[in-house]
């Protein structure tokens, strides 16, 4: 069973996260509401996120400073932020939310279908990452486990693990590939199609890494160790 992606919602305005949640309901994936910046630094210690939606005007903490704070952590930083706002101050208030970390700046009233799709690209993004992660895991756990799988059960011989992996590292890069075109053929935002190849060049490097364990390969020993 696929775990779903949490999303976190940030807005001071109970009506506001209860219009945010009912456009991306339909996405079907786990959505974390946050009434304050502080409330959402807390949700952000303990979860992991595929992007989170920041309201821009909000008392004490704004969202320009709650995006430095996330921004700040090891554990954050790489988490997109999609900022949203009802006043818009020109240029220089846009460019005030990308310099602070975000990936895309939206002004209310926004289109929703426009909204959940962005999201719906990062949400994908994300998943596709927690594939990669892991098989990437299990391939360490395989090669420095003495011969137990994650159950302690005996391991399957070498050439029938290669083989496994090889076949779920495939899967993976099929539906990444696949992705990577859908996001090249629509123009979706750069921020986007930057994450997508990233994926794909620490897929490229996994596969390198199988490749050399294949039997007769001259890296499979470098590999190894």
């Amino acid at each position: 069973m696929v775990q779903k992606a949490k999303i976190l919602l940030v807005d001071d305005r109970p009506e506001n996260l209860l219009a945010l949640e009912a456009i991306l309901s339909a996405l079907d994936q786990t959505l974390v509401r946050a009434s304050s910046g502080e409330e959402a630094l807390k949700a952000l210690l303990t979860d992991d996120f595929a992007v989170i939606l920041l309201d821009v005007q909000m008392p004490g903490m704004d969202g320009f400073e709650t995006a430095a704070h996330i921004k700040r952590r090891e554990r954050t930083r790489d988490i997109p932020i999609i900022f949203l706002t009802a006043i818009n101050h020109g240029p220089h208030h846009t460019f005030r939310g990308y310099a602070a970390g975000a990936v895309d700046y939206i002004s209310k009233p926004f289109d929703p279908w426009v909204l959940r799709a962005k999201v719906s690209v990062f949400v994908e993004l994300y998943m596709k990452n927690c594939q990669l992660r892991e098989q990437a895991a299990l391939l360490r756990l395989q090669l420095e486990g003495g011969g137990k799988d994650a159950a302690g059960e005996a391991a399957k011989e070498p050439a029938g693990l290669l083989a496994e992996l090889s076949a779920r590292l495939a899967a993976v890069e099929e539906q990444a590939e696949a992705l990577s075109k859908q996001l090249g053929d629509e123009s979706t935002d750069a921020a986007a199609v930057a994450t997508a190849a990233h994926l794909e060049r620490k897929l490229t490097g996994l596969r390198r890494a199988l490749d050399a364990l294949e039997p007769g390969s001259s890296g499979g020993q470098a590999a190894v160790n």
